[in-house]
């Protein structure tokens, strides 16, 4: 081991190729090329293979990182994928979108002393991509049937992680969701130059392959209540992530012009694949031409400027509250974003938007600055006076987070407990609500968060609901021995 490994002081740290921005600014492809073998093999030879990993302990999922770079190391590819899809049910997606500068590749030992950490997504998603070129990806298998079912709201990837694990053990298991295709934001949500539609659809075909059921374009409130689906199951999943967007709350935010950034993703990735779509086509949904303002920090907004520059746009700015140093998104879609065109506007705020019901024509905005740390070191962002500036714009994107809908008005179930925020409230233990037999999983519990935990969420409330489900089949058998 120690020939092919430890060798992050002779071998510099190496990303896949990028495109130049000028070539990808003009369509949606993946910008990131692959690893070939040997490059992935000369990188992943770069591990310390320290005795405490914290590239594992800072993984949501304790990916067995460690060990699949070794074997990476020593050409032990397919053993090397066998044991990092042993702890994640889509290595490839978290491969492509995990922000790993805030996660294992930010905790990376050698990253810091300084040598640069290891690629760990980059040979992550080789391995997976590898896995499905040489048809190492098996088919999902149903174990012993069981005799039960199960019933999941939502087709995201905590719904989707949950369903192949139940459907391995024996369950019967329907996926309901409201869209007309699987996968939730991984379809919808996150635009193809960061993650390309077919690498989600074959583990959707899978899945189906497998004998998960999909009924699309189902929306649980109308086609059914709750109790219709815990009538029908054994079991029941809420997955159904969080989609209600937080608002804009300054003068003229009615305006014609002003849109959420799920609307307006969803519209471009929809006509990505394909579909017809009214508002894009007559341009509320379009940035062609237009100055572009996006109000917010996080993956989302980066998402949203990103898309803007690929539809033409005339200028694309991005306006937030806080420094750099102090925003949720990955640092690395911000140098993206950055090479791509896109201005930042840090410590900004939107004061007003200016036009009428009609349009909306610019953003009057607001320099800012850090002030004093709160109690939990946090420094609240105070309005500079006299710091007023103008953008024109004739597209407002807001991307200020999601919030939870309001599910027990939806879902016919008012006897459903929710937290103060809105989301539901499930048992740190075992992931089920205040119903019995009704779990939840996700964003929906854990509030707006990363795929990479939605996914470690549906593991666990798959383990936790297939243990509920054998004991109940226990209680029956001893009620039957009486």
């Amino acid at each position: 081991m120690a020939e092919r490994m430890l060798k992050f002081t002779t071998v510099a740290r190496k990303t896949p190729e990028k495109r130049a921005a000028e070539a990808r600014n003009g369509d949606f492809h993946e910008i990131y090329a692959d690893f070939i073998d040997a490059k992935a093999t000369e990188q992943a030879s770069r591990c310390s293979q320290c005795g405490v990993p914290f590239c594992q302990t800072h993984c949501p999922l304790h990916n067995n990182i460690p060990d699949w770079l070794r074997m990476t190391a020593e050409g032990r590819l397919e053993e090397a994928y066998q044991l990092s899809q042993a702890t994640n049910s889509m290595p490839e997606v978290c491969g492509r979108i995990c922000p790993q500068d805030r996660l294992c590749e930010g905790n990376c030992v050698i990253e810091q002393s300084g040598h640069g950490t290891v690629t760990i997504g980059s040979v992550e998603r080789y391995l997976t991509d590898k896995a499905w070129e040489m048809g190492w990806v098996k088919p999902l298998v149903a174990g012993a049937a069981t005799g039960q079912s199960v019933g999941i709201i939502g087709a995201g990837p905590a719904g989707l992680a949950a369903a192949e694990l139940l459907r391995e053990q024996g369950h019967e298991v329907v996926v309901y969701d409201r869209h007309d295709r699987a996968g939730g934001l991984l379809i919808y949500g996150i635009p193809g130059f960061k993650l390309e539609k077919d690498v989600v659809e074959r583990r959707t075909v899978r899945l189906a392959e497998g004998g998960v059921v999909f009924k699309l374009g189902f929306e649980v409130g109308r086609d059914a209540s709750l109790q219709d689906l815990r009538d029908r199951h054994d079991a029941v999943l809420i997955a159904t992530g969080v989609y209600a967007a937080r608002d804009l709350v300054v003068p003229g935010s009615g305006s014609q012009g002003v849109v959420p950034a799920l609307d307006y993703l969803i519209a471009s990735n929809r006509t990505g694949l394909g579909d017809t779509v009214a508002d894009y086509e007559n341009g509320t949904l379009n940035a062609e031409g237009k100055d572009v303002v996006v109000v917010g920090g996080g993956d989302t907004a980066m998402d949203c400027v990103r898309t803007a520059i690929r539809q033409g746009a005339t200028s694309v700015t991005c306006l937030y509250r806080r420094d750099k140093a102090n925003m949720p998104g990955s640092l690395r879609e911000v140098a993206n974003a950055e090479e791509e065109g896109v201005t930042f506007e840090w410590l900004a705020a939107p004061r007003a938007l200016s036009g009428d019901v009609e349009a909306v024509t610019g953003v009057r905005a607001i320099r800012m600055r850090l002030g004093a740390p709160d109690a939990s070191g946090r420094q609240s962002p105070e309005e500079i006076e006299g710091g007023d500036f103008d953008r024109p714009a004739q597209l407002v994107v807001k991307a200020l987070g999601f919030e939870p809908e309001n599910l027990p008005e939806r879902f016919s179930a008012p006897d459903l407990k929710t937290t103060r925020w809105g989301t539901v409230k499930a048992d740190v233990r075992n992931q089920m609500t205040n119903l019995d037999g009704v779990f939840a999983a996700g964003d929906i519990v854990r509030g707006a968060s990363l795929v990479v935990w939605a996914i470690k969420d549906g593991r666990d409330a798959a383990d936790a609901m297939h243990r509920y489900l054998k004991s109940r089949v226990s209680a029956a058998a001893l009620i039957a021995a009486e």
